[in-house]
């Protein structure tokens, strides 16, 4: 596969701010170190990815995750022979501007934030990375790659619509050097799916955990239907915990497989030749096939409708919200208790939500008790 390497993103456009190089690590490296030593990405151990923190050892957490993401990646692009330390940053960074409580503290934060300039996961990582991680005496933030945050910027793909952008990070803190309407590298589009393999499987494996549903249930996935008949004669055993692992293993390994297949065919057929081509492109080039388009489709369904929407699960989220919104109100009335002055600085609102969405689970709950 070492024919795609110069498709890769090996050498670096720079950063915001401009830093020497360093002799020992690329500035890839560097950026996946500053993530991993950052408090953002520490206090993802105590954050919700689906059921609340406090609710067992057992559940994934934004921690284990990001880092189960950062795996997929890493193994897509080293078979392809891209920059694996590109992808696995994005990869670890991509969760960090989440709110305590997963989607349900997002939803919330961003209802009280509607006549401030609203809030965005994805951009409060860019503004954690660049504004909030304070450890330089010479900028603000973690000073990451111009790939990176064009990694991070575009973790959805290219952005039409620039006025939250705007609102949340400052289109003039980006210095021209970001083409919204063009596609990110490649890493960077693997590292979006990775994410999709790795949430959507490993909910299942959750759910399964959790009783919401059992592996006969899935059954009712094509996909996963012809992964439990291969292992048919091993159904019998009283081995139903490790099947589960084998289950979710085989799919990871289908998805991986597939993307990197469909991948390599995208860029033959659009004749991707540089790095130039892949930005021009007018279609994600990391895909699946139209099958596995399906089946994803069909796992999306059966988590929404069997886990999402499960009755428990909404009423521990709508709990969530309402932590959320009475902690908004009451720091609202009294920014100055919670904040310094340097954060107010930055607007009354948006330094709460900063605050906010700063927050673990088991801090944002312990809070909202004392309010209460």
């Amino acid at each position: 596969m070492k024919k795609y390497q110069y498709l890769g993103q090996f050498k670096s456009k720079g950063r915001l701010f401009r830093e020497p190089l360093n002799k020992y690590r690329s500035p890839f490296q560097r950026d996946r170190d500053r993530i991993i030593h950052s408090a953002a990405f520490r206090r993802l151990k105590h954050k919700t990815q689906v059921f609340v923190n406090t609710e067992g050892d057992h559940y994934r957490t934004r921690i284990t995750h990001s880092l189960e993401v950062a795996q997929i990646a890493r193994s897509i692009t080293r078979y392809m022979s891209l920059n694996d330390d590109l992808a696995e940053t994005l990869s670890l960074a991509h969760d960090l501007g989440h709110t305590p409580f997963g989607h349900a503290g997002e939803e919330a934060l961003n209802e009280c934030m509607l006549n401030h300039g609203g809030f965005d996961h994805n951009l409060q990582t860019l503004r954690i990375v660049m504004f909030l991680e304070n450890k330089y005496l010479k900028f603000n933030g973690l000073n990451l790659t111009i790939e990176t945050l064009d990694g991070l910027l575009k973790h959805n793909g290219p952005v039409k619509e620039t006025n939250k952008i705007d609102n949340i990070i400052g289109i003039v803190n980006l210095k021209n050097k970001f083409n919204f309407l063009k596609y990110p590298s490649l890493e960077a589009q693997i590292a979006a799916m990775s994410d999709d393999i790795a949430y959507n499987n490993h909910d299942i494996q959750d759910g399964i955990r959790a009783k919401l549903f059992s592996l006969k249930d899935l059954n009712e996935i094509g996909f996963f239907r012809d992964i439990i008949k291969s292992h048919k004669k091993n159904l019998k055993r009283k081995n139903n915990e490790i099947l589960i692992y084998q289950v979710v293993r085989d799919s990871i390994n289908l998805m991986v497989q597939d993307l990197i297949n469909t991948t390599i065919k995208n860029i033959k057929s659009l004749k991707i030749k540089n790095n130039k081509d892949i930005y021009k492109a007018y279609d994600h080039i990391v895909s699946f096939s139209e099958t596995f388009i399906n089946s994803e489709s069909e796992i999306k369904y059966f988590l929404r409708s069997k886990m999402y929407n499960n009755k428990e699960v909404l009423i521990k989220n709508n709990k969530g919200k309402k932590i959320i919104k009475k902690l908004f109100h009451e720091i609202s009335k009294k920014p100055k208790k919670f904040l310094n002055k340097s954060q107010l600085k930055l607007g009354k609102f948006r330094a709460i939500a900063d605050f906010i969405s700063g927050m673990t689970d088991r801090y944002a709950i312990s809070l909202y008790k004392s309010v209460k």
